[in-house]
């Protein structure tokens, strides 16, 4: 059997019984299969997922912790408005294309070690950020953050894929950390607001180094260190193309807002990302070794579970984003109010990702699971196109939340495992990279599409509606159509990603050989 064969060979799902259910298909030594050192014996397998969690947490609540925090740091640092944004986009900037570097990056140098200095520079930078006199020194900062997140995620997650591979302890693993990955923007938000109002906003940045340091210690103590078999070449080419091309689609995107679609710098970059993107592409079928193996992304239930985990991280952005804007802007919440606004949405994610992870995935796969979630989702963000300039929390907004946090945690469970079930143990950690880019590129899309969509609807209803100078009530009747917008956008988002992974999921509960690693990413 030849390489390519080979490649092809490990990468075919399961094979399927008359009424689509799957069962395992035997492995050999030779089929490429690794065999995983044993498990950590008992309570410390779950100790090890605490201190992973701890990591992940991290590196998710940082996305949204910060949102908060933006007013007061640009009061104190004197950045504009126009700069504001980029105080979250050099963030995601440098997290999203540096991520399957990173991944592959743990696949060479061992998952321990990229996780320990993942851990140590995401702290260092924090530190410098909370230490930060001016904006430059902020967005280096920040975009050193999403670096080092970069080596730090996938290096997490392929650990923990190593650390459970008993098949039930698995799947309770994932449904604990798919809903701490759920959950860990509306604890940034919550945190950020007690710790600017309480604090300041640089603790917002500090926090990140009391974890990184708890995280650090347990893991130099716990964590074993493990080397692939097989370890890959890495594609410097591959590496280039994935880099540019996802720097220039996120950039484009994040430019939008301020720059407009028409303008050059807007569609300039995102059609050359686009392009260095699909010659990464093509340049991934040939190469050698491909920094990104295409079998990673070819299977059905890892291809709809990523679609899945991108839409989202889309359609998050309708809940986080502008419903932090409705209440502390419409409503005139303070940060902390905020941040507990979220709790119960925070709460149904936990307990829905921890019932899904432990009870229904090993009984009835992603299928069901995974569309039913984006589903739960969309009616909760339908529900919340009902809030007005005077609503009240717990008819307008509580609903909604409740209603979305259930489907978030229903996806994050489902969809965090299958994406990266069955991947090989040389590329565990360029699949777990894969299921993190899926996230947070889903994630840049969707901030760029509900804001403009957002902003047209504002105008528009001003438009519409006023033929003088606006009052204050005719600019908060104009908000609360753009969020009305945003939240009907991602409701849409949501509902087209259950079609679509409706139609690629496989009926079963999907099964490994227990006789091979369950060589997952994450």
């Amino acid at each position: 059997m030849s390489s390519t064969e080979q490649g092809r060979h490990l990468a075919r799902p399961d094979a399927a019984t008359a009424d689509g259910a799957r069962t395992p298909r035997p492995r050999t030594p030779g089929d490429g299969a690794h065999v995983a050192a044993p498990a950590a014996p008992g309570k410390a397998q779950w100790v090890v997922l605490a201190v992973l969690s701890l990591a992940q947490l991290m590196v998710v609540l940082d996305a949204t912790i910060v949102n908060i925090a933006l007013p007061t740091a640009q009061q104190a640092l004197g950045f504009s408005d126009e700069n504001r944004q980029w105080v979250v986009t050099s963030y995601a900037l440098a997290f999203g294309s540096l991520l399957l570097l990173g991944g592959r990056l743990s696949d060479l140098v061992g998952r321990k070690p990229m996780f320990l200095v993942g851990l140590v520079g995401f702290g260092l930078a924090s530190a410098l950020g909370g230490a930060a006199q001016g904006f430059g020194l902020l967005i280096v900062a920040r975009a050193l953050q999403g670096a080092f997140g970069a080596m730090l995620a996938p290096a997490a997650l392929s650990l923990l894929t190593t650390t459970f591979t008993d098949p039930a302890a698995r799947t309770k693993a994932f449904g604990i950390f798919g809903g701490v990955s759920g959950a860990g923007g509306g604890i940034g938000l919550l945190l950020g607001g007690v710790l600017t109002e309480h604090l300041s906003w640089r603790w917002c940045l500090y926090i990140n180094v009391v974890l990184a340091v708890v995280a650090v210690i347990a893991g130099a103590l716990l964590l074993k260190h493990e080397k692939s078999p097989d370890r890959p070449v890495l594609d410097w080419a591959g590496t280039v193309l994935a880099i540019l091309g996802l720097v220039g689609a996120v950039y484009g995107l994040a430019g939008a807002e301020s720059n407009g679609w028409a303008a050059p710098s807007t569609w300039g970059f995102l059609t050359a990302g686009v392009v260095l993107l699909a010659v990464f592409c093509w340049w991934q079928s040939r190469a050698e070794h491909p920094l990104l193996p295409l079998r990673v992304v070819l299977d059905r239930d890892r291809g709809g579970a990523l679609i899945g985990i991108a839409v989202v991280g889309a359609g998050m952005f309708g809940i986080f984003l502008f419903l932090t804007y409705y209440m502390t802007s419409t409503l005139g919440y303070s940060p902390v109010q905020t941040g507990l606004g979220f709790l119960p949405m925070i709460a149904a994610i936990s307990v829905a990702a921890g019932v899904v992870g432990s009870v229904l995935m090993p009984r009835f796969g992603p299928k069901p699971l995974t569309p039913t979630g984006l589903l739960l989702a969309a009616l909760g963000m339908v529900w919340l196109t009902g809030i007005d300039v005077d609503s009240a929390y717990a008819s307008a907004i509580l609903p909604g939340l409740l209603v979305t946090g259930l489907g978030l945690g229903f996806v994050f469970a489902s969809a965090m495992a299958t994406a990266t079930l069955g991947i090989q143990a040389s590329d565990a950690g360029v699949g777990s990279a894969m299921a993190n880019t899926s996230q947070q590129i889903g994630g840049s899309i969707g901030t760029a599409l509900l804001s403009a969509f957002a902003g047209s609807a504002a105008s528009n209803w001003l438009s519409e509606n006023v033929t003088g100078a606006p009052t204050a009530a005719d600019a908060a009747h104009a908000a609360v159509a753009s969020y009305h917008t945003a939240f009907w956008w991602s409701a849409g988002f949501f509902a087209v990603g259950a079609v679509v992974t409706v139609l690629l999921l496989r009926r079963g509960a999907p099964s490994i050989d227990p006789d091979a690693a369950p060589v997952i990413a994450h």
